[in-house]
């Protein structure tokens, strides 16, 4: 799934790809991803110039001024910008044609991803419905807020940074890169941290992201890029993927264990239960 460095590093290309384009025609193969009115949704697109692409958590955002589209790509959704003629593929779902000639196709193997086109002035209320916590930044992520709610559940920490609702944009990858980094069991009891164990997750989660982002994602299965590019945090990671290599802090063997449902990834002697 695309985690927040990836989806960022999406936005980032079809910002320069799409900015200041309009949208001409829009053919929806795929309707029951469109999560609002999917019968006008075409038509209420046509016309639209895209005025900014924005990214909140893992949704991105297509800016046309009074309204918004907000796309999820889920497990693994794309954008392709094609110059000319669109090539057959059965993946193709939602074409959205733009004034130059060009077309903007979602790719989308799983049907996963989502569509939902508002009114601008609901945006903030959309995102309070979802529950999704700050932006990982440091001016966002304030590190008092997420002490007390740490401190106050008696959930697994994994599974807690993997609800967005401490802090936006944490997938399975980046949630075992950030609880090595910080020396914290992935099934340690929530409440059971120290106060510098989470100011450490606090301080790790910003670093980590902002490295992801930095690096443009991780290339790891089908994850490209709006430009067609692969990522390189993968070159990066220290645990995810890892089980049964050398952990580069101790040398100890790095685990793989089911948490969550959720394949983890841990060095045994670093992060201690």
């Amino acid at each position: 799934m695309p985690e927040l460095p990836e989806v960022e590093t999406v936005r980032r290309g079809l910002e320069r790809l799409v900015v200041g384009k309009t949208i001409q025609a829009v053919d929806v193969r795929v309707p029951k991803m469109v999560k609002t009115d999917s019968e006008t949704f075409a038509l209420d697109l046509m016309g639209l110039t895209i005025e900014a692409i924005r990214r909140r958590g893992k949704y991105l955002i297509f800016d046309f001024g009074k309204q918004i589209l907000i796309s999820h790509l889920r497990m693994e959704g794309k954008y392709l910008l094609f110059l000319d003629e669109v090539p057959q593929n059965k993946h193709f779902h939602f074409f959205f044609n733009l004034d130059d000639g060009s077309t903007l196709v979602y790719q989308d193997v799983r049907k996963f991803g989502t569509f939902e086109l508002l009114a601008k002035s609901a945006e903030e209320t959309y995102f309070i419905s979802k529950k999704i916590g700050p932006e990982p930044t440091k001016e966002d992520f304030k590190l008092a807020p997420f002490e007390r709610s740490v401190l106050l559940s008696k959930k697994f920490i994994k599974p807690l940074l993997l609800e967005q609702k401490l802090v936006a944009g944490l997938g399975n990858i980046y949630v075992d890169e950030v609880l090595w980094a910080a020396k914290v069991h992935p099934e340690r009891v929530a409440s059971s941290l120290k106060k510098a164990e989470i100011k450490r997750l606090r301080d790790e989660t910003i670093r980590i992201l902002q490295l992801g982002i930095e690096k443009g994602g991780s290339t790891i299965r089908t994850y490209r890029n709006a430009l067609g590019l692969d990522g390189s945090m993968q070159d990066y990671l220290q645990v995810y993927g890892k089980a049964g290599f050398t952990c580069s802090r101790c040398g100890a063997l790095i685990k793989k264990i089911q948490v969550g449902g959720r394949g983890s990834h841990f060095c045994p002697k670093c992060q201690k239960r």
